[in-house]
């Protein structure tokens, strides 16, 4: 159920455009709401509609997380589901481990600790964008 300040926005569209955008969110790991709520943040970046999509940042973006660099295209496959993108908001390091945050969307954060070396190795800083991987057997859910 959307909070009074969202709303829905609902369209009709292709049985061609709704199978490329599912290609897309599987090849992506991500969710239909989550594709077209970045293309639609998108659009203050430009004068006037965007040509193609996706945009060359959004296929930059999805080579970093698919793991391809350079002239070698293969795609990084992990095990999990749940593939959240976001902004990092906060880096707290310490002398071992790093405390990360991701703002998955407005309001909504993910904090995970790493190691040191790695947010080094991965260049994690805030407002550069990053993605949750998450796997889990099990999940507890308690009360007061």
């Amino acid at each position: 159920m959307p909070r009074k300040e969202q709303g829905w926005v609902t369209f009709q569209t292709s049985e061609e455009e709704r199978k490329i955008l599912e290609e897309f969110c599987q090849q992506s790991h991500r969710t239909k709401t989550e594709i077209l709520r970045e293309l639609v943040r998108g659009l203050n970046k430009y004068s006037s509609p965007p040509i193609a999509l996706p945009t060359e940042q959004e296929e930059a973006a999805a080579e970093i997380a698919q793991g391809k660099t350079g002239s070698e295209k293969k795609p990084l496959k992990v095990s999990s589901r749940n593939v959240l993108k976001g902004i990092i908001k906060r880096v707290t390091t310490g002398a071992v481990n790093t405390e990360i945050t991701l703002e998955i969307v407005h309001r909504v954060e993910l904090t995970s600790m790493i190691t040191r070396v790695s947010a080094e190795e991965l260049e994690l800083v805030e407002g550069t964008e990053a993605y949750a991987v998450i796997k889990s057997n099990d999940i507890v859910i308690a009360r007061e």
